[in-house]
């Protein structure tokens, strides 16, 4: 049962001719599609393609995992967040003072069109996939790192039996409260879950030795179907805690309605909404899904005024090369006010400030 997941991901579509057949697309779009794919992988398994409205050709769905002309417009970096500069261990990167980030893999469910790691996800890279050991030692060395987030791609492309390495790797560190994992798996590649018995005895088993945070990215209300929720139900009964960091997508989600009812449902299921992020100026992104500034926290603030309680604790933030920075609000002159959230350096931590903004102005 463990491998049948493996199955239902090799069938993934991944050429043009799979993806034009589906959609049924013109010809000038395929020519479009085909250019962008020798650049930016295409990876999209039948699971989330059936998610689609085929007659919408702005289907939120279609928007995050089928390639847009745009992907090949000018613009934007491979690394915003300066991943390259904090690595400290082969495929290990210590930013925050409290957290060691693993790149585990780079490998993905899904090639998502908004994929902040581009740079890296489906292609060959030499930044993913370090010496398990020498990571643990690090953290283990590194006494102020409490707790460790095992990301990618996707960390649950990683067989069950990998996971378990890092697991065990990490769980005795007595200096680690936490072991989290960065997947979206629940949402475009629920089977991953589903159909792999062990990977949740691997998870109820460690969770008893040391509390596991799974972290997943719901963007949109259309994604939280039955089959994904059976996914999180499991994870669940695993022991680990679920919580949720949504991407600010335009054209996904950049609208009141559809962030709040987002945000509700997802507390409705028993997954805390954690961030919302603001989409970073990524190198075949950035032209395709950022949101204003100024536009984007009209559409949070007034979001939260249909959400209930406990979304209401969402934060809207973003994470910069000094750090993860919240947005706070505007004043009447478009100045905004942001608070640093974490802090690469210890002097900018906790540090409010304010910035004059245009209404163009995605980042800063």
């Amino acid at each position: 049962m463990g491998e049948k997941w493996r199955e239902i991901l090799r069938d993934s579509i991944k050429s043009i001719d799979e993806i034009r057949d589906y959609l049924a697309l013109g010809e000038d779009e395929a020519k479009k599609i085909e250019d962008i794919s020798k650049k930016y992988p295409i990876c999209v398994n039948e699971y989330y393609l059936s998610l689609i409205d085929k007659n919408n050709p702005d289907d939120p769905i279609r928007k995050m995992c089928i390639p847009d002309g745009i992907e090949l417009s000018d613009g934007g970096d491979k690394d915003t967040s300066g991943e390259y500069d904090n690595t400290v261990v082969k495929g290990m990167q210590h930013k925050y003072r409290q957290t060691a980030l693993i790149l585990s893999t780079d490998k993905c469910a899904m090639y998502c069109r908004h994929c902040f790691r581009k740079r890296m996800v489906g292609v060959d890279t030499d930044e993913a996939e370090g010496n398990i050991a020498a990571m643990a030692e690090y953290v283990a060395k590194h006494k102020e790192i409490n707790n460790v987030l095992i990301s990618g791609g996707d960390s649950f492309m990683n067989s069950s039996d990998v996971i378990a390495e890092y697991l065990e790797a990490f769980v005795d560190i007595t200096s680690i409260d936490f072991i989290r994992f960065g997947t979206r798996t629940p949402v475009v590649f629920p089977q991953r879950i589903i159909e792999d018995e062990g990977l949740l005895d691997i998870l109820k088993k460690y969770n008893n030795r040391k509390q596991i945070i799974i972290v997943t990215q719901f963007n949109h209300p259309k994604e939280l179907t039955e089959d994904a929720m059976r996914a999180i139900k499991l994870l669940k009964e695993t022991g680990c805690i679920i919580r949720n960091q949504t991407v600010l997508l335009k054209g996904v989600n950049d609208e009141v309605q559809v962030l709040s009812s987002l945000m509700n449902s997802l507390v409705s299921y028993g997954i805390i909404p954690y961030y919302i992020f603001q989409c970073r100026p990524v190198e075949g992104v950035k032209n395709q899904f950022q949101v204003p500034f100024l536009k984007g926290i009209d559409i949070v603030e007034k979001a939260k005024s249909f959400m209930n309680g406990q979304a209401k604790n969402v934060k809207f933030v973003f994470s910069h090369l000094t750090g993860k920075i919240e947005i706070l609000g505007k004043t009447d002159n478009s100045e905004m006010l942001f608070k640093y959230h974490q802090a690469k350096n210890e002097e900018d931590q906790g540090r409010i400030f304010l910035q004059h903004v245009n209404e163009m102005q995605c980042w800063i």
